[in-house]
């Protein structure tokens, strides 16, 4: 396989100017917006111009353009080799949804309190690393409930908002050490977090509304920026409640030197937008594809996942590695659907990146873009890839694991204080894999209607059956 270079290119692919053009002033970045949004879809905005240009490498504006961006230009990078260029990501300017503070997903690795949070939130992590299974089972185990009642009352069950109430309380409970429900919070947190996070994804999204409402649909969510008022008494209840019951989190973070005003900023801003954000799209992900794969999959994850909770006596660290298949359904999902598809990077100095095919100079201050669900389903690295395959990373396949990118990282690499990968990579992985094997540990098998929402795939649960044999 080819890799990734910011450097030098290899000797025997040739160095070629960027194709593209980004259009007249103004009009051009409007023109690709009501394509990427209206006329095209993402998909097919991204292929076209792949195809125009013989290259996954080119020069497009990127949604949402004026008058919420001053410059949507940006060299687009839709190939698994050039791809993992963006893990090296500059700061992101100030976000007013989080209380005046930079918080570290927004700060640059070379700024000084970057790895001074970053640390923060890993310790934080890591002292909870003994909770992460029991609670999670505990939540998980209440979503079943409640997923069993629909089921019986309605015929089917509307996955995602059992899905964003388990990620809530969860993710809660974890770091406050009490049940949301316990608190003036009660059962409005999946509301209070959707509502932070609209404002923020809005300008890159569509409620698909009929064809006749687009242009109003665009001039509300695509030209000016949402006021933080929308959001900022929900924000101010989220931070209210972790500032209240987060204590010894907040007193540690002094330790590293941060406030505790910050340190809550960034405590909410990685428990809503980073970990309750990647399980609402990631979870709803998991089941649609696990749904849609069919009851030999089924059979096989249920055969797995009870013998070696058996053989282990119950649901451990050790039993979950053993679990190759129920491993490798995970990075699939994480392959095929990732839960964040965009990630942007500006170049701090000139360099020379490469797709499979050609090398193109990129220079200092150049806007790079990457849509991860074409680097992820690159035809030239992975078989059949627009189809989900459960067993794909088992055995050799795991050599393919360096292509799979979701965590803003390579899933064979680690988070740390020095770079920018999602400081709950592993959680997320780990929290998958315990879902899978309480999901078939408790049914055989189920069948599933999948839609798009605003953000990610729903996920409709049409059948549901229990184990016959455990």
């Amino acid at each position: 396989m080819a890799s990734s270079s910011t450097s030098s290119p290899p000797s025997n692919l040739p160095l070629k100017p960027i194709p593209g053009d980004y259009g007249l002033p103004f009009f051009g970045p409007i023109k690709d917006r009501l394509d990427y949004f209206y006329f095209q879809g993402q998909d097919k905005f991204f292929q076209d111009r792949i195809n125009k240009h013989k290259s996954t490498i080119f020069k497009t504006n990127m949604p949402p353009g004026p008058f919420i961006a001053s410059n949507p230009n940006v060299i687009a990078v839709l190939d698994a080799v050039s791809f993992p260029v963006l893990f090296d990501t500059s700061k992101v300017e100030k976000l007013s949804f989080t209380g005046g503070h930079r918080v570290c997903a927004y700060l640059d690795p070379s700024e000084p309190k970057h790895s001074s949070l970053k640390s923060f939130i890993l310790s934080t992590l890591a002292s909870k690393h003994d909770k992460f299974i029991p609670l999670f089972k505990t939540c998980v185990s209440e979503l079943f409930i409640e997923l069993e009642d629909q089921m019986a009352e309605k015929g089917e069950a509307n996955y995602n908002t059992l899905n964003d109430t388990l990620a809530f309380n969860f993710f809660f409970r974890l770091f406050c050490d009490k049940s949301p429900n316990d608190t003036k919070i009660a059962s409005k947190g999946p509301s209070f977090a959707n509502k932070w996070l609209f404002p923020q994804l809005a300008p890159i999204t569509t409620l698909r509304l009929p064809k006749f409402l687009n242009p109003l649909e665009d001039l509300l969510l695509h030209t000016f920026p949402l006021p933080f008022f929308v959001a900022k008494s929900d924000y101010q209840k989220l931070y209210d409640a972790f500032n209240k019951f987060s204590g010894p989190i907040l007193d540690e973070a002094e330790r590293f030197g941060i406030q505790r005003d910050e340190a809550c900023h960034n405590l909410v801003f990685l428990s809503t937008l980073n970990a309750y954000g990647g399980l609402k799209t990631g979870f709803p992900a998991l089941i649609k594809w696990v749904g849609l794969a069919g009851e030999k999959l089924h059979r096989q994850l249920a055969d797995e996942i009870r013998t070696v909770v058996k053989a282990e006596g119950g649901v451990t660290f050790a039993a979950l590695e053993r679990m190759v298949l129920t491993k490798s359904v995970v990075y699939e999902a994480l392959r095929i659907e990732p839960p964040v598809p965009f990630q942007y990077g500006k170049a701090k100095v000139d360099m020379v990146i490469h797709s499979h095919d050609a090398a193109y100079e990129i220079k200092k201050g150049n806007m790079i873009f990457g849509y991860q669900p074409f680097a992820t389903k690159d035809p030239r690295v992975f078989e059949n890839p627009e189809e989900f395959v459960g067993h794909r990373f088992v055995g050799e396949g795991e050599k393919l694991l360096k292509y799979v990118y979701w965590s803003n990282g390579r899933e064979t690499e680690d988070p740390t204080a020095e770079n920018k990968q999602c400081p709950a990579k592993n959680l997320v992985v780990l929290l998958s894999r315990v879902f899978l094997v309480e999901f078939f540990h408790r049914y055989d098998t189920f069948t599933v209607e999948a839609g798009k929402l605003l953000t990610g795939s729903s996920a409709t649960i049409k059948s549901l059956t229990k184990a016959t044999s455990i």
